[in-house]
């Protein structure tokens, strides 16, 4: 954000008083045109200022010829003209004062012409003004009734606000609003996020009150610890709801480390949106379908759900979803029989889920369903129906509207499910237009909900205030970082990195550099037998690869018997590669090994990740990622997270392992990274965690250097 930008400046752009169309056309096919009809047609309120050198009349509207002679005025100009004229357009803009500029217009960036979209945002910079775009779609604002886009001219208001960064796929959006009977509050898209991106649109639709839930479609991110600081703050007040296109992993350069290495783009997307509390959905139908829910449901005021059904398949359906999108099931069975028996059929079952049977009719639902939502110890109701032949089917729209109308959108969250035929089908669709929460299938059903549930998670556990990171003496990091880097030196050597490591706090084993197998001896009966060997070469990253690691040295010749096949391993498979010495290391026995590290990621800046280590971290891939900074809840919940996160509760008869000093030496490892941005990644693996209150030890420490130096 410029730094004469504020919050209330913002508004502007989606409350301008006036809207200038540079480039707006009298030919019907040009976007020019179609963006000043909408403008028009749309019940914009303010002044409609069209420009373009022929003058004229366009759609009745005077055409002036010159921005600059335009009396009063302008806060928002909307920029159409070909590519070569955007930089004469802004410099009119500048002259005339405009705050916020729309370009429209496509050929910068995304087709390679990166200095000319760079000179246009310096440009508008060095005049106070704020660019959206290039190649964009324009901008919807519901508040001052203004279509500023080259899409459907007939939005309908309402609670849900889209930022698009694809043009096609947000004019697609717009015109799904429309048979989905979603209402918007703003769609803006943001182009190449030349200037304005998400978080400064976002700096807007938080505390806007006509906005309920936030829509969001990223292809990638900029700036991303601005993008995560305004994330926190809108899912703090309000739900948003992110599709991010890019799931695979080939963006993500190989690293010298398995942080690096395992670091997705996607991957690191995926933890930083779980963290920030904002709901990822699959596709745009489920996000539209999350949307719709969220905008219109309450937040429950519990956990516990209840299934009504009358099909018992349907009911297995559902509960496997519900235990998918981590919904529970109320089951005090006595509690669900005296609620559920009046009203269920002796045949029927009130275990949760409650089936009422095939021979249900709609006042045996309108019951079932009234003595579940009228009970303050059930928070939220799914019903689901399957078409029969004895089912008044007449009914069915009535008896869903009947209770969506009574409970949903007002006490408690209730979803439905409608199966069947033609008659089910034109239910459903009826149903929809009336934005009651129906489904023709389970799994659709039960999404929203459990969207409208990781969302309430995400508020109960959510940590208003940040703890103060741990101490880390940088000075004396530093001091560490320095020399290696003036050997030219992007990575440390093992004894390098523990040394740092131990100055931060983290414990590690006893170590020896030996130059000569009478060294590595001394060394090994100095610390004591069991020993391990490694190799120390600045050439050698991954050592067991080139054969130069040993464990479990018992005695002497154990130890000459390593020293002289690790010299002979390395040789060999890495030849020219300088070998320094061995080094010698206590042998750490016992506990659990975990991987952790921290990185500086491109779009992110600071991440932690934790998970099972040892050799197979690779294979397994069982790690979690976070943003940092974060406080221990945040990292106890990454750490759960992992799919080993058992063997640290102890397993069969083992005792719980030190997950508190785990929590710690991930939480130092994100304050080295961020404290010393000298350090690009640093990974400790294993990690050997031993039994509640005696620790852990780093046992092999990988820490590199970003290229250029930050200090």
């Amino acid at each position: 954000m410029c730094p004469n930008d504020s919050a209330g400046s913002i508004r502007r752009l989606f409350e301008p008083r006036s809207v200038a169309v540079i480039g707006a056309s009298h030919d019907r096919e040009k976007i020019g045109y179609k963006i000043l009809e909408n403008i028009h047609k749309g019940g914009y309120g303010g002044t409609i200022v069209p420009v373009n050198p022929r003058g004229g009349e366009i759609l009745g509207i005077p055409v002036f010829t010159d921005l600059e002679a335009v009396p009063g005025d302008v806060d928002v100009a909307v920029i159409t003209v070909p590519a070569k004229f955007v930089h004469a357009a802004v410099e009119a803009c500048a002259r005339k004062g405009v705050r916020y500029l729309l370009v429209i217009t496509s050929g910068f960036s995304e087709v390679g012409n990166l200095g000319e979209e760079q000179k246009m945002v310096s440009l508008a910079r060095e005049a106070g003004m704020r660019i959206v775009g290039p190649n964009m779609f324009g901008l919807y604002s519901a508040a001052v009734s203004m279509n500023a886009t080259f899409g459907p001219g007939t939005i309908r208001p309402g609670g849900v606000a889209i930022i698009s960064q694809s043009g096609a796929l947000g004019l697609a959006m717009i015109g799904k609003t429309w048979t989905e009977n979603v209402g918007l509050s703003a769609i803006c898209s943001v182009g190449n996020k030349a200037d304005v991106d998400e978080a400064d649109l976002l700096e807007y639709l938080v505390p806007q009150d006509a906005t309920r839930v936030i829509l969001m479609y990223i292809e990638g991110v900029k700036q991303g610890e601005k993008f995560i600081e305004a994330l926190r703050k809108a899912t703090a007040a309000k739900p948003v709801i992110v599709v991010k296109s890019g799931r695979s992993a080939r963006g993500a350069a190989a690293a010298a480390s398995h942080t690096g290495s395992l670091a997705g783009s996607d991957r690191v997307f995926d933890a930083v949106a779980r963290q920030c509390g904002a709901l990822r959905a699959e596709t745009v139908k489920e996000a539209f379908d999350w949307c719709k829910y969220l905008s219109a449901t309450p937040l429950p005021d519990g956990e516990e759900t209840v299934i009504v059904t009358n099909g018992g398949g349907m009911g297995v359906l559902a509960t496997d979803a519900c235990e998918k999108f981590g919904i529970r099931l109320y089951d005090d069975l006595e509690i669900l029989k005296d609620i559920f028996t009046p009203v269920t059929p002796e045949f029927g079952s009130v275990r949760n889920p409650v089936d009422l049977t095939g021979g249900a009719r709609s006042g045996d639902y309108n019951d079932a369903l009234g003595a579940a939502l009228e009970r303050e110890d059930i928070h939220a109701v799914i019903a689901l129906y399957c078409e029969t032949a004895v089912f008044d089917a007449e009914k069915l729209p009535e008896m869903v509207r009947d209770n969506y109308g009574r409970y949903g959108g007002k006490a408690k969250p209730i979803t439905f499910s409608l199966f069947g035929g033609e008659s089910t089908e034109k239910a459903v669709a009826r149903l929809s237009r009336e934005r009651v929460p129906v489904y023709g299938d389970v799994y659709e059903a039960i999404s929203p909900l459990g969207a409208l549930y990781a969302y309430h998670h995400y508020l109960k556990g959510r940590t208003a205030r940040r703890e103060p990171p741990p101490a880390v003496d940088g000075g004396a990091i530093r001091a560490i970082t320095a020399p290696v880097r003036a050997e030219g030196r992007y990575f440390l050597l093992t004894a390098e990195a523990q040394k740092l490591v131990g100055t931060a706090g983290i414990p590690v084993p006893r170590t020896r550099i030996a130059s000569s197998l009478e060294e590595a001896l001394e060394a090994s009966r100095e610390i004591g037998y069991p020993v391990v060997m490694k190799v120390v070469s600045p050439d050698i990253i991954h050592k067991s690869d080139a054969g130069g690691v040993a464990l479990d040295l018992e005695n002497d010749r154990e130890a000459m018997d390593a020293y002289e096949a690790i010299l002979r391993s390395c040789r060999t498979r890495v030849p020219g590669a300088r070998i320094q010495g061995v080094e010698v290391n206590e042998m750490v026995r016992g506990g659990t090994e975990m991987i952790v590290g921290a990185k500086k990621d491109p779009s992110f800046g600071p991440i932690v990740m934790a998970g099972l280590g040892g050799i197979y971290v690779e294979v397994m891939k069982d790690v979690a990622f976070r943003s940092y900074p974060l406080d221990r809840g945040e990292v106890l919940a990454m750490i759960r997270e992992i799919r080993s996160y058992p063997l640290l509760l102890g397993v069969r008869g083992e005792s719980p392992k030190d997950i508190r000093t785990l929590v710690d030496t991930i939480l130092l490892l994100g304050e080295i990274v961020s404290t010393c941005r000298d350090i690009s990644d640093i990974e400790i693996n294993p990690l050997v965690v031993y039994d509640e209150g005696r620790g852990a030890r780093a046992v092999d420490v990988r820490i590199l250097l970003s290229k250029e130096e930050k200090e």
